[in-house]
């Protein structure tokens, strides 16, 4: 059989096996991708597989890059990436990509044993040191947004002041006669 026939064989026997199946979704008739763990979970992934010309003679391309996967950290994506590649490597010249699945299925929780338990575990990590080209920066070189007043405060603020900025002589000074009536006692007063 040549390539081409296997590919089509292999098509319509995963499409049989994963009917019904919402972890997996076919993209186009070379590409497959499976979605590992539910939906809202930090350790959840998805593995793309992509048929080259020559699959099932050569090795398919694993994707682990998709915006699915932003949640994932790097080492785990590339463990994951060399995990199923090697699984490939074993299965060359057959209909490998259903295996490639159960594999990574069956070993799940040693190929994400490195991903954190939280997205703040993961924004934590991200936040700490940001790396950009060459140079890296630290979180305390960040510019530190400037407070939002509201009109309110604004007219407050420029009520208090005259037009130059500045508060006028005394604006914080207490009125004597006021604050002693409120210190003392009335019977002073009244002798």
């Amino acid at each position: 059989m040549t390539d081409a026939e296997l590919q089509e064989e292999e098509r319509e026997v995963l499409l049989s096996i994963y009917d019904g199946d919402a972890a997996f979704k076919q993209l186009d008739p070379t590409t497959y991708q499976y979605k590992y763990g539910e939906n809202d979970d930090v350790k959840s992934f998805l593995l793309e597989i992509t048929w080259g010309p020559k699959y099932p003679s050569e090795k398919p391309n694993v994707n682990m890059n998709t915006f699915y996967n932003k949640h994932i950290v790097q080492g785990v994506k590339d463990k994951v990436a060399a995990y199923v590649d090697a699984q490939a490597e074993q299965w060359l010249g057959s209909a490998m990509t259903y295996t490639l699945f159960q594999s990574v299925q069956e070993n799940l929780a040693e190929l994400i044993i490195d991903q954190p338990d939280s997205i703040e575990e993961i924004e934590t990590d991200v936040n700490k040191i940001s790396i950009t080209g060459e140079n890296v920066q630290d979180e305390s070189s960040k510019k530190v947004k400037k407070e939002q007043l509201t009109k309110a405060q604004k007219r407050r603020q420029w009520n208090k002041a005259d037009g130059k900025g500045e508060k006028p002589r005394g604006w914080d000074w207490m009125d004597i006669v006021k604050h002693l009536s409120q210190t003392s006692s009335k019977q002073e007063y009244e002798s």
